[in-house]
């Protein structure tokens, strides 16, 4: 029986991830030819070539990128390996490090994590927010558990992530209660040259939104673009314009920001998924948080 050499697969997995030698040394604290060595010992002993060089560039030939997923789940669980040990002996809480994208409401992000500090052992939980961009290049290199956000990871990310649909719910439009009275009666009709507040360009809900308004043939006038929804719903609730929220928070935005619901669109879905990197979800808190989302939240 042949044996692998986690050693040699452990230098081989730290220079994939950076893409570099020299950065792998450095985490690794070795030298570059020692790094070197050890990686073309491991090609060796596979029979293959598991890195092509552009210049300065490494890139993963077909059979890195397979052996790659493989290290992946074999230092990872035994990460969770180590600390759940740890955990168990020192009576440490269980961490969890998740990265929320800042398009995400504080209020769905709240909701989403709170069944973790229901568990049945103590969790630390720490929180980063973020473009989704610089969560996922996190999760790459094992700063995060899980991230946050309102689409799956697309295939310009260069990470093996697997992006777990939590739910997705329609929207609801609001204002103040003078916007209220003024826009409700013919809704959604009404909002044609309404002053609006939307998310940014870039974000998988102002797509949607988008997409209906032409399909109703409204045409608003945005006032405003943000990158963060709590801010949105700031200027929202101080009559700057009307704006849209996922439904699931319908009396969570009412009561926190003073506004009256004009009326729902349940075309514009809302959508909202876990990215991690991997593909079962084996964090006892990761899979609270999925559990309970697809069995409560958005069922």
């Amino acid at each position: 029986m042949e044996w692998l050499n986690y050693h040699h697969l452990l230098y081989f997995w730290t220079v994939a991830r950076h893409r570099s030698v020299t950065r792998a040394a450095t985490e690794l604290r070795l030298g570059q030819p020692t790094v070197s060595a050890q990686v073309r010992t491991l090609e060796e002993a596979l029979g293959e070539k598991l890195f092509t060089r552009s210049g300065r560039t490494l890139t993963l030939t077909e059979v890195g990128r397979v052996v790659f997923a493989y290290a992946d789940d074999i230092f990872s669980l035994g990460r969770e390996l180590v600390e759940t040990l740890r955990g168990t002996r020192t009576g440490r809480p269980l961490h969890l490090a998740v990265g929320i994208a800042d398009i995400v409401p504080k209020d769905i992000a709240y909701r989403l994590l709170e069944p973790v500090f229901r568990l049945g052992e103590a969790v630390r939980v720490v929180c980063r927010e973020d473009t989704p961009e610089r969560l996922l290049a996190d999760l790459a290199v094992h700063d995060l558990d899980l991230v946050l956000t309102d689409a799956p990871a697309g295939q310009t990310v260069k990470l093996r992530a697997f992006s777990h649909l939590l739910g997705e719910c329609g929207v609801t439009f609001f204002g103040t209660a003078r916007l209220a009275r003024a826009y409700r009666r013919r809704f959604p009709r009404s909002l044609d040259g309404a002053a609006m507040l939307l998310p940014a360009s870039h974000t998988a809900l102002r797509l949607a939104l988008d997409q209906w308004f032409a399909a109703q043939e409204i045409r608003p006038v945005v006032d405003g673009e943000f990158d963060d929804s709590a801010l949105l719903k700031a200027f929202g609730g101080a009559g700057v314009g009307i704006f849209a929220s996922p439904s699931a928070i319908e009396r969570d935005v009412q009561r926190r920001y003073g506004v009256e619901r004009l009326g729902r669109a349940e075309a514009v879905r809302a959508r909202f998924y876990a990215i991690t990197v991997e593909r079962r979800l084996r964090h006892p808190a990761v899979a609270a948080v999925a559990d309970a989302a697809r069995r409560k939240m958005f069922a």
